[in-house]
């Protein structure tokens, strides 16, 4: 019974229109992305920067260091975006739609549908980041050879991959990027569960997200960064993109992200089974 109600969840999901809103930007953005990286000298910088440390930029100037390039600024701002609109539409959506009545009237628990709503955006999450990253890899590619791969952080990550271990990297960044956009949407998903509107479930969550970022570039509170969600959202997936990956603070960050996944889902689910529908 809870894979077809799923089923019938992913079938309302995806035949939503605002549902691939965040296909659509994340193409145009990376097209545009990848037009600067072309015609720009954003390139002839990350030249000198190779070169300055004894690399030669024809093996690193290639489509995965390109993909990285576009999903850096990518996971940052436009993911949390469109994961948590999913996230606080789920159920705040069908208490505004008038629809949420008539689901409880079917047999089927409050517990239950919440189980089905997380399940449904989880799965969305994860198509999400996977088109992110095959999109990535399949427009660099139209404009820049194969080759290595070339990570450049300033201050935090300076890492160069040969052809082979570039592309293990990017694959199993973009399966830790989905954590990321897990915890985002199951977030957004236990503001949808109080008696608000979508858009207001959706900003909530963007707002955690954004004000622990804020917090995390002051100089002052870099002693505290493991309390802040934004950190652990960052250690999840950034290190693999690190020569030698620390696996110890990614597994760090993903026990973390999972208490805070579970207690996102009690939380909400807890709130929906106490909520006066009728009100």
């Amino acid at each position: 019974m809870f894979f077809l109600q799923l089923r019938n969840e992913l079938w309302k999901l995806f035949g939503k229109k605002r549902t691939y809103i965040g296909f659509t930007i994340l193409l145009l953005s990376q097209n545009v992305m990848l037009l600067i990286f072309r015609f720009t000298r954003v390139s002839h910088r990350m030249t000198s920067l190779l070169e300055g440390n004894g690399f030669f930029p024809k093996d690193y100037i290639s489509s995965m260091t390109v993909a990285i390039f576009m999903l850096l600024p990518i996971a940052l701002l436009l993911l949390p975006l469109y994961v948590t609109l999913i996230g606080g539409d789920l159920m705040a959506k069908e208490s505004e739609d008038g629809t949420l009545r008539m689901i409880l009237s079917r047999p089927i628990s409050r517990i239950r549908l919440v189980l089905v709503k997380w399940a449904a955006g989880g799965i969305f999450s994860l198509i999400l980041t996977f088109a992110l990253g095959v999109m990535g890899i399949v427009f660099a590619s139209i404009w820049f050879p194969w080759g290595g791969l070339f990570v450049f952080i300033p201050g935090e990550m300076f890492s160069v991959f040969d052809s082979g271990a570039a592309l293990q990297h990017y694959v199993v960044a973009h399966l830790f990027l989905t954590i990321k956009a897990f915890t985002l949407m199951g977030m957004a998903l236990m503001f949808s569960c109080f008696n608000i509107k979508p858009a207001a479930a959706t900003i909530l969550a963007l707002s955690v997200l954004f004000a622990t970022l804020a917090m995390q570039f002051m100089p002052f509170m870099k002693d505290y960064e493991g309390w802040l969600i934004s950190a652990q959202m960052s250690n999840v997936w950034l290190p693999i993109l690190s020569s030698p990956v620390p696996w110890w603070k990614i597994g760090s960050a993903v026990s973390i992200l999972a208490g805070f996944n579970l207690s996102f889902l009690l939380i909400g689910a807890i709130t929906f089974q106490l909520r006066d529908i009728k009100s």
